[in-house]
């Protein structure tokens, strides 16, 4: 996937030098396409957040482009190095690696490269090491991994300032592009480095109560180039970190005609003034079982029957309970996903992170041209945002951009409780740009549902209360409920004198 430049990048400006690729198609897209070349840069993050990943990415990406690279570790060993690249299914032939670390093996007299341990030379030495093997190879990029050894040398922090701005000075003579890494093993933040370095990238991993451990990385400092700020998530997989960058809706436009978007249903389409318009959003909201997620397939059914794509993003149930409904109803929703034309996909939220979510989403429509997306539900998503402030955030930015795009977007939201006042987890009505709400009601010892648009700003819509009934035949809603008052309120009151008999069909 990619993305449209970073507003105010000087990617290609005039006079501008040409970019190096970070080896992360997202972290070069959120810098604008990559670093300046022949600058020093800086990886800091806590063990694990995935520093030497994103390194050996920068490494191979010079090595796919013919050029010479050298990874000077201090930390790890080149066997250590080799297993990381096999797991993600690299081959490190053409990445010179320099160690400066014990081998695990008694020293071999026949080997090329002469390993030292850091804690028994000087610094000046060990640098010294450094730069011989750098004036040997020449490589246009390289990787020292990791400053803590560096800091434990220099044994104070003015020495420890003055070894890497020699580092700095040197590889700016050599032209190279250079990544420090740093594992934050000291006390306190580095900022002296953070002056120094052209660039830092913050790397984290955060440990949350519940479901897999979340990463994401922050650029905290890039001088001369426009980046793309905040926090950005990213996964470890095999092939590397893949990085999706923070979704800012101003930087994509579509052009497209906001016309209507038929539901299949006639007289849901009629209480809708019409139907419901391309590039707006729709929020079902009710409580559990009432028919949300019945009313919301069926503008993906009516998307495939006109040839478009749908996708279903499900937070809370399987593909085989959905589709068991569907046939119940007698909507023909299996075939329309077996055909591709309508996409269902599960979602796990304690697996998914709210960027990566977000990045699939984004996929769904420039890549598969999605012309119907349906969130069931919200409060799936709301348990996989760490908070609640931070879902209305992203929401907001997500609903722009599929605006943006032309593209329809059904929300599902569930509220607590069954019948009487029910409380929502989530006020983000004010987000929507059409409300359906969806209620119990009570009428002759019967359970029966009751629907009505409460919103809608794009045009006219009825303002009555209609039932609405499930059955095999599909969904059917009734005439205005004119002889009963307070259904909404969870204590409806019939003021007529008989219940009228409907010709509806039979619930199932």
């Amino acid at each position: 996937m990619t993305e449209e430049p970073v507003r105010g990048s000087d990617n290609g400006g005039p006079g501008d030098l040409p970019r190096v690729s970070t080896g992360s198609n997202g972290l070069d897209d959120i810098l604008g396409g990559g670093f300046d070349p022949n600058r020093l840069y800086l990886y800091e993050g806590r063990p694990g957040t995935g520093k030497t990943t994103i390194a050996l990415q920068f490494l191979l990406k010079g090595v796919s482009l013919g050029e010479r690279v050298l990874y000077i570790t201090l930390s790890e060993t080149g066997r250590e190095l080799d297993l990381v690249a096999r797991r993600h299914g690299w081959s490190l032939t053409g990445v010179d690696i320099f160690e400066l670390v014990p081998p695990e093996t008694t020293l071999d007299p026949e080997r090329e490269l002469t390993v030292f341990h850091p804690a028994e030379v000087e610094l000046s030495e060990t640098t010294g090491l450094m730069f011989a093997e750098v004036e040997r190879i020449n490589p246009s990029r390289v990787v020292i991994d990791s400053l803590s050894e560096l800091r434990l040398l220099a044994q104070s922090p003015l020495r420890y300032r003055r070894q890497v701005l020699a580092l700095k000075h040197f590889f700016a003579r050599r032209r190279c592009t250079v990544i420090l890494l740093d594992d934050l093993s000291s006390s306190q933040d580095d900022l002296q480095l953070h002056s120094v370095a052209h660039g830092v990238v913050m790397l984290e991993q955060l440990a949350i109560d519940y479901g897999a451990e979340r990463r994401r990385l922050r650029v905290i400092k890039m001088r001369g180039i426009a980046f793309r700020g905040g926090y950005h998530d990213f996964t470890i997989e095999p092939g590397g970190l893949k990085i999706y960058p923070r979704l800012v809706a101003a930087e994509h436009h579509r052009n497209f005609t906001g016309d209507f978007t038929p539901s299949g249903n006639a007289e849901l389409d009629q209480l809708l003034g019409g139907g419901l318009e391309r590039g707006t959003n729709a929020l079902l909201i009710g409580a559990a079982g009432v028919g949300k997620s019945s009313v919301a397939m069926l503008y993906a059914i009516a998307a495939a029957q006109r040839g478009e794509h749908a996708v279903l993003f499900a937070f809370d149930e399987g593909r085989g309970t959905v589709e068991a409904r569907a046939r119940t109803l007698g909507l023909a929703l299996d075939d329309h996903i077996e055909s591709g034309r309508i996409r269902f996909q599960q979602i796990d939220p304690a697996e998914l992170s709210p960027g990566e979510f977000g990045a699939i989403v984004r996929d769904s429509v420039e890549r598969d041209n999605a012309r119907v997306v349906i969130i069931d539900s919200l409060n799936g998503y709301l348990n996989a945002m760490p908070d609640e402030r931070f879902l209305i955030l992203q929401m907001h930015e997500l609903l722009t951009y599929l605006g943006q795009q032309g593209v329809l977007t059904i929300l599902v939201l569930a509220q607590h409780g069954m019948v009487g006042p029910m409380d929502t987890p989530l006020d983000i009505s004010y987000l929507s740009d059409a409300v359906l709400m969806l209620r119990y009601f009570e009428a002759g010892g019967n359970v029966r549902r009751a629907m009505s648009v409460v919103k809608k700003r794009s045009g006219h819509h009825e303002h009555s209360i209609r039932e609405f009934r499930m059955s095999s035949a599909g969904i059917s809603l009734g005439p205005p409920l004119k002889a009963f008052s307070g259904i909404f309120a969870g204590s409806p009151q019939y003021t007529g004198t008989d219940i009228p008999e409907t010709s509806m069909p039979d619930e199932r």
